[in-house]
């Protein structure tokens, strides 16, 4: 109960690739370990499958395109569908227009989302589904 306490949801990664802000890229751009956007990318931003990536967008950044990594912190603008296989941060000036999928998410106040979320669950928790015949349902 007084034990330490774990808020370590992000494994750390060095950041080793930076968009900076007076740059734009158009084109898809793949990383693996980490990467920060201050700048503007016009295509998909996707780690790495497998890969325990970082994604750092900040408040200057925007993507216009779908964006895939093993974690995320946002804080600028995502137009496109944005998939995270473990921890999403959304910063207070995070507005993302697309889809989310997270595992775990924590949000800000002032972050905005136009779309839907949708959270990853283990495939035990799936398998503990229990579906009701459709007789049964509408009894």
């Amino acid at each position: 109960m007084f034990g330490k306490k774990k808020d370590s949801f992000i494994e750390l990664t060095k950041l080793s690739s930076l968009v900076a802000s007076n740059v734009e890229v158009t084109g898809d751009l793949g990383f693996v370990d980490g990467l920060r956007i201050d700048g503007h990318v016009r295509g998909n931003v996707l780690s790495k499958v497998g890969a325990k990536s970082l994604l750092v967008l900040s408040d200057q950044g925007c993507v216009t395109g779908n964006v895939r990594s093993h974690d995320a912190i946002i804080n600028g603008v995502i137009i496109g569908d944005l998939e995270v296989e473990h921890f999403l941060e959304l910063q207070a000036n995070a507005r993302v227009t697309g889809n989310i999928t997270y595992r775990q998410l924590r949000m800000d106040c002032g972050a905005s989302v136009d779309g839907k979320l949708n959270k990853l669950t283990d495939a035990s928790a799936v398998s503990n589904v229990v579906e009701l015949p459709n007789s049964a349902a509408s009894a």
